[in-house]
């Protein structure tokens, strides 16, 4: 399965692209921002999970999230991003996303909201 990380900041994308292939995924491309991510997406249908910040320039996570959904429904979508309100996390579920993690987070954390969010779209992890 090819991952999508997506996240302004160069070191996020490194420590998420380490916990993945701690776990053994090693097909991980990166994007920072959403635009680009969007751009990636419509290029590569090989791509089976995005991991992505909220907070980015250019397209946010958030308006990432709204049009990679207008396209897709059934790619596990996680905002892994500093958003912690309930009201953030309730808008990110009610607009497709499949999981949602906070930073900081450990890589087990990690891990677990992604294994969680396979489960939900029906993935082997």
């Amino acid at each position: 399965m090819k991952f999508l990380v997506v996240d302004d900041s160069s070191t996020i994308r490194r420590i998420i692209t380490a916990a993945l292939k701690s776990a053994g995924y090693t097909d991980i491309d990166t994007a920072c921002d959403g635009k680009e991510a969007l751009s990636k997406c419509k290029a590569d249908p090989a791509i089976g999970c995005i991991l992505s910040d909220w907070n980015m320039p250019e397209m946010n996570g958030f308006d990432f999230l709204v049009a990679f959904r207008a396209m897709n429904k059934k790619i596990p979508f996680i905002m892994v991003t500093t958003e912690s309100e309930k009201a953030s996390i309730v808008k990110a579920v009610q607009a497709g996303a499949t999981n949602y993690v906070v930073k900081p987070f450990t890589p087990d954390i990690l891990l677990d909201k992604i294994k969680v969010a396979f489960n939900k779209m029906g993935i082997e992890a």
